[in-house]
């Protein structure tokens, strides 16, 4: 069973990938919408919903059981939603966690361990004065900031504050959909203005 339901992890992981780097951040949303009690808790009814929403309409009833039971770690008959992202969420490798803690470090400019408007108006004004919708008069800088902001935050909880955890599992997103190490670290190191190795 243990072996099977890792494959249905696994499936599961690369149905979202195939969607680019937001797909496990749509699945996310999908799932949001079936948290009919807002618990951030799904039951097996809701997660069925969210799995066929999602388009994993391939799976048995047997298979969408199995995967349930995989992310109700607690054995309660719920799965929290920290719980089921985190362990959906590709694996990063060493290399590229610790580039991508080094990029939370940099823009965590107060160093309070998150990330909010305020690090950003220091860090990201000179790259959101550059975006179209700023420059059209269509967004305020704030706008610009925030919609940067809700980009990485968690759409589980988007409260205009990242996570260190929130920042990786954005990331880790990305990361599964470039093949290549140097590519992944070379373009987080442009990004967030780190010394390049």
């Amino acid at each position: 069973m243990a072996e099977r339901g890792q494959e249905l992890i696994e499936g599961m992981r690369e149905s979202c990938l195939q969607k680019g780097c937001g797909g496990i951040k749509l699945l996310s949303v999908i799932f949001r919408h079936m948290d009919k009690d807002f618990s951030k808790r799904l039951t097996r009814s809701e997660f069925k919903q969210g799995v066929v929403a999602f388009g994993l309409t391939d799976l048995s009833d047997i298979d969408t059981e199995m995967l349930f039971q995989c992310f109700d770690k607690d054995d309660n008959d719920t799965i929290d939603f920290d719980e089921f992202f985190r362990r959906l969420r590709p694996p990063l490798k060493k290399s590229r966690e610790s580039t991508v803690n080094n990029a939370f470090d940099q823009v965590d400019v107060n160093k309070d361990g998150v990330i909010q408007m305020d690090d950003l108006k220091v860090f990201y004004t000179a790259n959101a004065k550059n975006h179209p919708k700023y420059l059209s008069g269509e967004w305020t800088l704030d706008q610009t900031l925030r919609s940067f902001l809700d980009s990485i935050d968690s759409p589980d909880d988007p409260d205009g504050v990242v996570t260190r955890e929130e920042f990786l599992d954005y990331y880790a997103g990305v990361s599964a959909t470039i093949d290549d190490d140097s590519y992944f670290v070379m373009m987080m190191r442009s990004c967030y203005g780190l010394p390049q190795r």
